[in-house]
Formats: structure tokens, sequence, C-alpha cells
């Protein structure tokens, strides 16, 4: 004769709520640690003590360190996606969407520059974020190289090696950011958004406008 199964019972909105509400408060707590101060100094006493929550509460949500910077990188690549979608949607001129997409690029970087200089100042020193940092970027290398050969395809793009060129443009937007934003004061985002799109359009399309 089978056993009967217990139903466990619902979890209530408000606990829902307060759970989600503690999660946001730890991801919030780091990014604005990571503005003034290196990975290497995070730990999760800090962390929880800013929040403040007891330690244990941490362990809920991410089992270490690590598992809480993929999570910050994982919310960054879907900012980027977002604000990067006029020009990976193919609708319009390809020079006038590519436009509106770096601007919203540098718009993220410019909110997220110390985080990123923290993840990059880290990686040399410590390999699971190292790994984590590669399959972030290699995301937005595959994701441009497509988006490439797309318009290379329909003579948009002169012929070039479209994974090269996009991982060298991937590169310099990173250098250029994290030099430009990852430390206060910030530069003139509208500056740094004229520099990069005129190498991008210049380079994938020939043209300005």
């Amino acid at each position: 004769m089978s056993r009967p199964v217990t139903q466990l019972p619902p979890i209530s909105e408000n606990k829902q709520r307060k759970s989600a509400q503690t999660k946001q408060a730890i991801v919030t707590a780091a990014r604005d640690f990571l503005w003034n101060k290196p990975f290497r100094e995070l730990t999760v006493r800090e962390l929880m003590s800013v929040t403040g929550t007891s330690r244990p509460a941490f362990y809920q949500y991410f089992s270490d360190l690590h598992r809480l910077m993929e999570h910050l990188l994982e919310e960054l690549k879907n900012e980027i996606l977002v604000a990067a979608s006029p020009w990976f949607s193919g609708v319009g001129d390809p020079v006038e969407s590519l436009d509106r997409s770096l601007e919203g690029l540098v718009y993220v970087c410019y909110q997220n520059g110390p985080f990123v200089r923290a993840i990059l100042e880290a990686v040399t020193m410590d390999s699971e974020l190292e790994s984590a940092w590669n399959k972030f970027i290699s995301g937005f290398d595959q994701a441009v190289c497509e988006k490439i050969q797309q318009d290379q395809a329909v003579g948009l793009i002169p012929e070039m090696d479209a994974m090269q060129v996009s991982v060298s443009l991937n590169r310099m937007d990173v250098g250029v950011t994290v030099k430009n934003f990852g430390q206060l004061p910030r530069s003139n985002p509208d500056k740094v958004a004229e520099s990069l799109k005129r190498i991008w359009k210049l380079t994938l399309y020939g043209r300005l406008s």
C-alpha cells in the first residue's frame, strides 16, 4: 500500500515578498560595496551586516560569494541585452539602430562601471571569478559575431573575420568604459558614447550615418 503524499503548506505571499526583498538587499549591498572596495575584501559577514539580516540568511540565496557575483553578472548581461536590442533586432537602418544600442550600452556601463572594474581586478587572482567573467564576455562575443554575419549575408557589412572583429570591439568597450566609469569622478558618458559609435560604425558599415 502506497504512503499518502504529505502536502506542504503554501508559502504565503508576504513570505515570498520578504524573501525577494532580502535577496535584493543582498544584491544591492554587494553592488554598493564594490563601488569603493575590491572583491577580495568582500565577506558574507560584512555584507549581511549592511542588510540588517543574519549571516545564515545569505546561504538561503547563494552558496558562496562567487555565486553572488555570477548572479550580478547575469543581471548585468540582461541589462546590456535590453539596451542593445535595437541593433540585435535587425529592424530599421542598422547604423541608426547601432547608434541607439551603443548609447544604451554606455548608459548601463556608466551605472555599473565600478562593479565591472572590481570584477576585472579580481579575475587575475580568482579562477572561479575568471571563469564566470569569461562566460559572460564570450556570450557577447558570440552575439555580436552572429549579428555581423547576418548583416554580411545581406551585403550590409563587408567581408571580415566576424569573430575576431567581435572580440576586438567588445574588449575595446570593456577597456574604455572601465577607464571612464570605473571610478569616481566618472567621465561624460555622451563623449564616451560618441567615440565608441564612431569606431563601431566605421568598422562595420564604413559610414557614420
